[in-house]
């Protein structure tokens, strides 16, 4: 894996503009090394989706940035200064440099357009100079790589498992071959057997492919098994980072140490995920 850096924020702070207003996230600064996948952990209303919607320009009122820098250093040369973008711009850079998978994104799906329909709308939009043939072999060729049957592609949503909803909807977000995908709580709603399905794909693809991958969860443990690094934030700010050995290991917040207490274990001692004291492994991760 590259140590080249490819998404790069800077003292991020966004506020809900409501009264009082609302401090979502907090002078948070982040890095994303091309091909890595970055864990961001944290009980929900601590700031994490807020954060990525950030990133990915998709922000919505009240929600507003008041300060910080987002750059996205771009494999085809230059830097983009995100925060600034607007327009055809700002269109052109979400999906194609960035993607997101949001959360409860398998019922995202438009129910009456069928999945070769939802797919041909990205390529429309983004690629508009690709014929009708060509939108088709390359919807084909996304469903193949997510493990759905391309003869799905004429299927309605309610057609689909939720599975299958969520292979798609990842299906769509790499359409446009992104530099970075952001997947807020891809697994969730689904049993575990399927989530075990779709968190294989998405680290095959990531190996393939070669995009980095910010992951967003309340799932420590999951990401201790497939990150290479960990955020864990609580009310809008980082209260530790680093690699997902070292959050397991030796957890520096007391914070990160609760998270990891409040999963209990498979095999060892009652009390949780992590013993007390020494911060070694009550159980398997």
């Amino acid at each position: 894996m590259s140590s080249d850096i490819v998404l790069e924020a800077t003292d991020v702070s966004i506020t809900y503009a409501v009264e009082p207003p609302v401090n979502a996230v907090k002078n948070v600064s982040l890095s994303l090394r091309r091909g890595e996948i970055l864990g961001l952990a944290g009980e929900s209303g601590c700031g994490k989706t807020t954060l990525a919607y950030g990133l990915n320009r998709l922000l919505k009122a009240p929600a507003v940035m008041t300060s910080g820098e987002v750059v996205l250093h771009d494999r085809e040369g230059g830097d983009i200064d995100v925060v600034s973008l607007t327009g055809d711009e700002l269109r052109r850079f979400r999906w194609d440099k960035v993607s997101m998978v949001f959360q409860g994104s398998m019922n995202s799906l438009s129910p009456v357009l069928t999945v070769r329909k939802q797919l041909h709308d990205v390529l429309t939009t983004h690629r508009p100079g690709m014929s009708k043939g060509e939108r088709d072999q390359r919807a084909a060729e996304l469903l193949t790589l997510v493990g759905v049957d391309p003869a799905r592609m004429a299927s309605f949503p309610h057609q689909l498992s939720g599975g299958m909803r969520q292979r798609v909807m990842i299906a769509m977000a790499l359409a446009l071959n992104p530099q970075v995908m952001i997947m807020d709580e891809p697994t969730t709603a689904l049993d575990v057997v399927v989530q075990r399905g779709i968190i294989r794909e998405i680290m095959r693809l990531r190996e393939e492919l070669g995009f980095a991958i910010i992951f967003i969860t309340h799932d420590l443990p999951l990401l201790i098994e497939i990150a290479d690094r960990i955020v864990v934030m609580l009310e809008g700010e980082i209260v530790e980072e680093g690699t997902a050995e070292q959050i397991y290991r030796n957890p520096q917040s007391d914070y990160t140490r609760k998270l990891l207490s409040s999963f209990p274990s498979l095999t060892g001692e009652r009390g949780g995920f992590v013993r007390s004291g020494n911060g070694s492994s009550g159980g398997e991760s």
